[in-house]
């Protein structure tokens, strides 16, 4: 049973369990997690099942149409070294900048069929489930069909499907998939989404390769090569995961561990490896009206601007990065340099960003009793992706072709076969040489961002977690795509003062709600450990049948943002 612990210093939720816990941005798909833990599943089969539940109830935002970051702690019954998995997809054989040029496009098109990349994120939660599954695969998809044959509507969802209503139409495949009412969906209805729940039921019968070389896939070819994309069956049944090494900074004696490019998080080290050339804030400093100090806040401004005009210089596919990208990206001399050019009296100019603006993704992260953990990032990229809904099986495509470039010149240039640059950025922090807090967040270019204040906010100010993932945040934001991030966005709660402060040094400065959803959804579970690593003479935490569990942590702490319709779950 949830069992709520409510911090005094922010309007935030913590559910304490000493077996298991799972935060994601849906509830439902929390509580689809935390069904499979109960059952005796792992933290991988605890997160297929809540991103198959999330790709149902948040299907604007991921599904099966999309790709997925993992980080992954295995826990006592394994090998105990952090893993990185790559499930990301690629680009057609046939994509060639000449071919998008030809189709009349002078730079990659946000949505259509020239967006789609092979999506990998189920090939991911199979790569993952064959590694360090223990329940049955097909038991992990019941939470997520059983909400595919109805579901509430939340405000969140109704309003996805607006804006998406507005921008594919009221006569589309996508509106007949998830707007076949021919209006707006009231809030609480009832949805029912068929064609994707016959998908999961399959899914669930016949495993991951029915999408990449079933009957399925040829479906899907055809389907995409009918509304004008260049993904074929050959480019499906090409597509593998990739297991990889995390990679990861000291941030004040802290571990912080991210996934290596393609994804994000090497520009989000680089974030936190610039900061820490500054003295870190006082802890007092930290507080429910946000950061107080409009130093450290300029300081982080500055410092995104330049880690995001990097990451245009230098993040693309790993097998396509320059040779020394990755490690000038994490050289403590490299972040010195940068640190070197921020000016604490006034803004620089900001250099114009190489790819598209928005977001739309889900984070979620899961515990288990055995001490395993997950860190996922899964997305369609803008909500519902490119559009393209194939209406026989109800998946919406992603649209994350549309961060390639089309000048040869550039780092992301589109080739055949090439993963493209991720905002993706999941994170996992150690403390002591073992697991402390997995966290991350969705937001787009303003990932890396979140991210640091996050770290910060637990390290610098030595906040629990639930406070730590509701202060609130600020962010160098673009306000066109293709702009350059020189807008100052300010969560509504923000001390006036750090808002005027920052003007005077010439920032652009916006306020916002003050829970603002465009600010992310970090969400959080906390390692509880007391006592030595090996037991001791702490507490033990116990399996299902009574057996002490000693390399397991005392308990969990599970946090979910209150920006998202999500709650932590917990037992």
């Amino acid at each position: 049973m949830i069992q709520p612990d409510p911090t005094p210093r922010v309007p935030a939720i913590t559910a304490r369990g000493v077996n298991g816990a799972v935060v994601s941005p849906h509830a439902l798909a929390s509580q689809a997690g935390l069904a499979i833990l109960r059952a005796g599943g792992t933290a991988v089969d605890a997160a297929i099942a809540t991103n198959a539940a999330l790709s149902v109830v948040s299907s604007y935002m991921c599904g099966l149409g999309g790709d997925a970051f993992w980080l992954i702690w295995p826990g006592e019954a394994h090998e105990p070294a952090l893993l990185a998995l790559n499930g990301s997809g690629r680009s057609a054989i046939g994509a060639t900048i000449e071919a998008v040029r030809a189709a009349g496009h002078e730079r990659m098109p946000m949505r259509g069929p020239w967006s789609v990349t092979v999506p990998g994120a189920v090939c991911s939660w199979g790569d993952a489930h064959a590694r360090f599954g223990r329940l049955a695969w097909g038991d992990l998809f019941r939470p997520a069909i059983e909400l595919a044959a109805g579901f509430p509507a939340s405000a969140a969802w109704v309003g996805a499907v607006e804006r998406s209503a507005a921008l594919f139409g009221t006569a589309s495949d996508w509106a007949s998939v998830f707007r076949p009412l021919g209006r707006a969906w009231l809030t609480g209805e009832r949805v029912v989404l068929a064609p994707l729940g016959r998908t999961l039921t399959r899914l669930a019968e016949e495993g991951p390769e029915l999408l990449y070389s079933g009957a399925m896939a040829a479906r899907a070819a055809y389907h995409l090569a009918s509304v004008g994309s260049p993904i074929r069956q050959a480019d499906l049944a090409a597509h593998s995961s990739t297991w990889a090494d995390p990679i990861r900074i000291s941030y004040r004696g802290i571990q912080v561990n991210a996934h290596p490019p393609n994804s994000s998080g090497a520009i989000a080290l680089e974030l936190l490896g610039v900061l820490a050339r500054f003295p870190s804030p006082e802890p007092a400093n930290f507080g429910p009206t946000g950061m107080r100090d409009a130093r450290w806040v300029h300081r982080a401004l500055e410092a995104a601007r330049l880690t995001l005009a990097d990451r245009d210089t230098w993040l693309t596919d790993a097998d396509a990065m320059a040779a020394d990208a990755l490690e000038i990206l994490l050289d403590p001399d490299h972040w010195a340099s940068l640190a070197a050019q921020i000016d604490p009296s006034r803004t620089l100019a900001a250099r114009a960003l190489d790819a598209p603006a928005g977001g739309g993704t889900v984070y979620l992260a899961t515990a288990d009793r055995w001490g395993g953990a997950v860190s996922l990032i899964e997305s369609n990229y803008a909500g519902f992706g490119s559009g393209i809904v194939d209406p026989e099986t109800g998946i919406a495509y992603q649209n994350r072709g549309s961060f390639f470039s089309l000048d040869p010149q550039h780092a992301n240039a589109l080739l055949p076969g090439k993963r493209t640059m991720h905002t993706l950025a999941p994170g996992m922090l150690f403390r002591e040489g073992r697991p402390w807090i997995v966290h991350g967040s969705m937001g787009g270019e303003i990932q890396p961002q979140v991210f640091a204040q996050f770290v910060s906010a637990v390290v610098d100010g030595a906040l629990d977690v639930a406070s730590a993932v509701a202060i609130p945040r600020w962010a160098a934001d673009v306000e066109e795509h293709y702009g350059a991030p020189s807008a100052t966005r300010l969560e509504g709660r923000c001390e006036r003062a750090v808002a005027e402060a920052l003007a005077v040094r010439g920032h652009a400065v916006k306020i916002g709600d003050d829970f603002d959803s465009s600010f992310g959804h970090e969400h959080a579970i906390e390692f509880v450990w007391h006592g030595p690593s090996s037991g001791g003479d702490r507490a033990e935490a116990q399996d299902g049948s009574g057996s002490p569990r000693p390399g397991a942590p005392m308990s969990f702490a599970a946090t979910a943002d209150p920006r998202s319709e999500g709650l932590p779950a917990a037992y």
